[in-house]
Formats: structure tokens, sequence, C-alpha cells
């Protein structure tokens, strides 16, 4: 299983030739044909995921009756292990966007962006247990090299398991997007087509500067697009600060458990489509395609689409 994801369109514009030139596409060359991988270890700590329900707006009980404190012993939430197995990079090795180099190709690709992923349970983690993760490259791409909008993607499969056990409990795949530096603005967002006009049901929340700053802390995360609005603006040409994409897909699988709490997932898959904006108002929709699978996508005041995926159940919801 491996993810192929296409960006949506990010600029029109040409880069200049100079930008990439023959020498960059030599190292970089070089730079795939090496085996990357790497090795973390996390407890999953209650009090981490404490702070993680506070920050969701889906368990902090300003929208029904909020979550259950997290306590060991019990099921890990679905995607919550995203807040854990980060690396722990002194600031000096950090890119100059705030973010790790692991998995980073080289220079001049330093702008990274979420483009998308998979997840699949098979034994629950419980809070508490001691983990280890295992993530490898397993493929990357060049796109529009021979358009002069040169892309690289960075496909990583990552395995969480138990210490002491030897399968998996979640297989995760993650595709990130690197660019060559450029100003380039966005205001054309990608149409998305096959979007249903109508969802079974949804969750409406604004992602503040609050919810940005603490899912970055959350996740050791520190990237500028989400945290500085300068930086956001004059350096990436967004109108404003990025939510994570992340915290999006965690938010896609959060509405599901939100208004089918008894649910249990076996597989998930989701899409960035379009950036999704500090302070506007997202509301993310659930439409049941049958009695196991529910399609997912987020749409803000304006009617984009910012994120698109969907959940596939253990067993039917036969409360739809």
């Amino acid at each position: 299983m491996s993810i192929r994801l296409k960006l949506p369109k990010l600029s029109t514009r040409r880069l200049h030739s100079s930008t990439v030139s023959p020498l960059n596409i030599e190292v970089l060359d070089k730079w795939i044909e090496t085996e990357k991988s790497l090795l973390l270890y996390d407890i999953l700590a209650p009090n981490h995921l404490a702070d993680l329900y506070v920050t969701l707006p889906t368990r902090d009980g300003t929208k029904g009756e909020p979550f259950p404190h997290p306590s060991s012993g019990v099921k890990l939430g679905y995607g919550h292990h995203l807040v854990f197995f980060h690396p722990r990079n002194s600031e000096s090795v950090l890119r100059s966007d705030g973010t790790d180099a692991d998995f980073c190709p080289p220079e001049p690709f330093t702008r990274r962006m979420w483009a998308g992923g998979s997840m699949k349970w098979s034994v629950p983690l419980v809070i508490g247990d001691d983990v280890k993760s295992v993530a490898t490259v397993s493929s990357v791409e060049k796109k529009g090299f021979d358009k002069g909008t040169p892309m690289v993607f960075v496909n990583q499969t990552i395995e969480y398991t138990k210490i002491g056990n030897t399968v998996a409990h979640i297989l995760e795949e993650r595709s990130h997007v690197y660019l060559p530096p450029g100003h380039n603005k966005r205001e054309v967002r990608e149409a998305v087509k096959g979007i249903r006009s109508a969802s079974d049901f949804s969750f409406k929340y604004t992602p503040s500067a609050t919810t940005l700053f603490r899912f970055s802390a959350l996740t050791f995360n520190g990237h500028h697009i989400h945290l500085d609005k300068d930086y956001a603006q004059q350096v990436e040409g967004y109108p404003e600060r990025l939510v994570h994409g992340p915290l999006t897909a965690l938010m896609l699988l959060e509405t599901v458990k939100f208004h089918h709490r008894s649910a249990t997932f076996k597989f998930f898959e989701y899409r960035a489509r379009n950036p999704i904006i500090v302070n506007h108002p997202v509301t993310i929709h659930g439409k049941w395609v049958d009695e196991t699978s529910v399609e997912l996508w987020t749409l803000d005041e304006d009617g984009v689409v910012g994120m698109t995926g969907c959940v596939t159940l253990l067993q039917p919801n036969r409360q739809q």
C-alpha cells in the first residue's frame, strides 16, 4: 500500500531554470537512492492526551458531553498517535521554516506541505503503552520538472508497535510534498469534483491561533506557516497562517466519533485539497456510503473544499 497523491495547483508561474540546476537534480537523485528510516519511541501518556482533549472542540465539552479524561488502560483514540513520535532535534538543525529535516530532500526543496495519507488499525493501542514507531521512505516522486514547476513527493510508511509485540498495531502511510522557495500567490483554489450536495452529519468549528499554537506544541512542530502570520503572508504568499494537515485529518476522524461514539474504525484515507486558513469557520461533513463506510469532506464559509477522506468501519453502523 502506497500513496500516489496529486497536489492542488499552487501557482501558474514558472520557476527560473537556475532554481533547480542540473547539479541540484544530481544531488536530489543521489538522495532519492539512499535508504531512509527513522526509529522513535514514546509512551502514550494520559497527561499529553488530556492536553489534546482540551484542544479538540469535539472533546472539550463546549459542544455536547465532554469525553472522559484519558486514563491508562483505555483504548487510544483514532488518530491520536499523531501527537506522539516526533523527532527531538535541536533548533540549530531545523530548516529555515522551523521544520525538522528528517526525510526532507536537499535544497532547493525547502518548503513542506502535508499532502495526505492513510491509517490502518489492527489490534488497538492502549493509553499508557510503551510504543515504537518505525518510519521508512517507501517512494519518492519527482513531478513538474519538465514544466518548470518542480515538486518532490516523499511517501512514508510508518508502523506503530507496542514494545514486546511483533505485529504492528497501526500502519500509516504519509505523504509530504516539497517545493523550492518562491513568493507564489495562491488566490486560486482547486475545484474538487464529486463532492456530495448533502451530508448525514456535520461538525462546525473555527480553528483559532490558539488552536494552532496548542497543536504545534502537542506535536513539537515549529513550522512557521502555522505560527507566524508574517511568514505565512510574506514568504509563503498565503492570506494567513494555515491549519495543520494532521489536525484536519484528526478532526475528520473526530467528527465521526462525535456523532457515533461506538463506531470502530478499520481504515482511513484522506487527501489535502486546499489550504485551510486560521480564524475561518470550517464545517466537516460526513455521508454514509453504506453500513461500513463514510465519506468526509471540509468546507469553509466560501464553499471551498479543504480536505476529503473516507473511513471504513470494522463493524456495520446500524444507526445511520
